[in-house]
């Protein structure tokens, strides 16, 4: 007997056999443990540090590149002003929400720090310090600050794209970009470029904790080599409180976006599915769930930090034993991402190239997509729906399994013998064991838009 699943439009559900799915992705992590825990961590170490060098890619173009992305964006935050009020006409809230949330973080996973050439912030103000005859790179951010300015940046973003009423709003969203633009250009003549992208820019800091994932490798004499996806994670240096705190709210945001979606959050929450109230009405359980989800999962890594650290009778510091171990997390979120937004990159997308064709819906065809048929119908369908759903879940799971790659090898810096390794890391498995049935399910649950 053949049975379909059913699919909305955010994410695709696939009721009968998700079962197994659960069961095979969580048996999947925890064998790539157990597998990992007989291998040598010098041996390990060996293969995950072979490079294979390309050739040599210099930044000398890096301001020219940097000057017409910020081109770009002023046109794009003019048509959000002056542009279709519609937000699938609009290149604003599609460049933002599509292209550059979804798309860039995958770019920055696969191809390596593409962000650091492409923001729009480094041009204006490498021409305004040749311009002033100033060395703004003598500027340093205070080293109490921590990554905390990122943090809250971040948590102000995900309001934005998750609870605010109307974040696809172009002229509202062309405020919130122009301002947030302004504002870091400002903060950058005080604290200097490096400083500022380094622990204050969110989009900075995010890109290029995700471009250590990538399979590409640039030092800093400009040669590129190619290496083990997530190689660069091993080498990592310990990440400050404040950083862990980021990574893990980059994680927990995304989370809690499937999760407000669900029947089970709406239902938990007093709203019956059918009868949804709207945004405006919801903000307040909204932004509460963000930031439980986020103090949730926060919790549970830290104590199976602390978990792990009892368990192996390491000595190490609870701060220097998170602040590598938390590197675990950047595959994880990696997947996530682009797993949950996988479906509005396929449709989106086509609408994007449409509306970059004609920005102010003058009947311009800049680039000669803007009479491109969108075929919304691409995700449609029991066939979409399987494979879609499949792609998912191999992501998810995936992101999990070199998560645990990462955490033992990282584990194996921290502790020599294999065998304290592979105590410290086994509360952290289980987490990640957790948390790859939690992944599955908000794929294969029912939800409300």
């Amino acid at each position: 007997m053949q049975a379909w699943g059913h699919a909305s439009d955010r994410g695709h559900v696939l009721l009968l056999p998700t079962g197994y799915y659960l069961a095979g992705g969580a048996f999947a992590v925890a064998a790539s443990f157990l597998v990992l825990s007989l291998v040598s961590p010098q041996a390990l170490g060996r293969l995950w540090r072979v490079r294979f060098f390309l050739f040599r890619f210099p930044d000398a173009a890096r301001v020219v590149v940097s000057l017409l992305s910020f081109a770009v964006f002023v046109a794009l935050v003019a048509a959000g002003f002056w542009g279709s009020r519609d937000p699938l006409s609009n290149p604003l809230p599609l460049t933002i929400w599509t292209l550059l949330w979804t798309g860039m973080t995958l770019a920055q996973g696969v191809f390596g720090n593409l962000w650091s050439w492409l923001n729009p912030l480094y041009g204006p103000w490498r021409l305004v310090a040749w311009l002033t005859g100033t060395d703004q790179e003598a500027k340093h951010m205070p080293r109490w600050f921590g990554y905390w300015p990122a943090f809250l940046f971040f948590l102000g973003f995900a309001w934005f794209e998750l609870i605010y009423p109307a974040p696809d709003d172009p002229s509202k969203l062309a405020i919130a970009a122009g301002g947030y633009w302004l504002l870091s250009f400002l903060l950058m003549l005080v604290f200097g470029y490096e400083g500022w992208c380094r622990r204050g820019e969110f989009l900075s800091v995010f890109f290029s904790m995700l471009a250590r994932f990538s399979p590409l490798d640039r030092d800093a004499a400009g040669r590129l080599s190619l290496c083990w996806p997530g190689a660069k994670l091993l080498d990592a240096p310990p990440l400050p409180l404040s950083a862990a705190a980021f990574l893990l709210l980059a994680l927990s945001s995304v989370s809690f976006d499937g999760l407000m979606r669900t029947f089970f959050w709406l239902g938990l929450n007093g709203i019956n599915p059918l009868e949804l109230p709207g945004r405006t009405a919801m903000i307040g359980i909204g932004s509460i769930g963000l930031v439980a989800t986020f103090l949730l999962l926060a919790l549970l890594f830290g104590v199976s930090i602390l978990a792990g650290r009892w368990i192996a009778g390491s000595s190490l510091p609870f701060w220097q034993l998170s602040g590598l171990l938390v590197w675990s997390i950047v595959p994880i979120a990696l997947a996530y991402h682009i797993a949950h937004y996988l479906t509005d990159v396929l449709v989106n997308g086509q609408y994007a190239l449409v509306a970059l064709s004609d920005p102010f819906a003058l009947g311009w065809d800049l680039f000669g997509t803007a009479h491109l048929p969108v075929t919304a119908g691409i995700v449609a369908g029991a066939d979409a729906a399987w494979w879609l759903w499949n792609m998912q879940a191999a992501l998810i799971v995936g992101g999990h399994i070199l998560a645990v790659l990462v955490a033992h090898a990282t584990a194996s810096r921290l502790a020599p013998a294999t065998s304290q390794a592979t105590l410290l890391q086994v509360p952290l498995t289980g987490l990640m064991v957790a948390y790859t049935l939690f992944g599955l399910w908000l794929l294969a649950t029912p939800t409300a838009g």
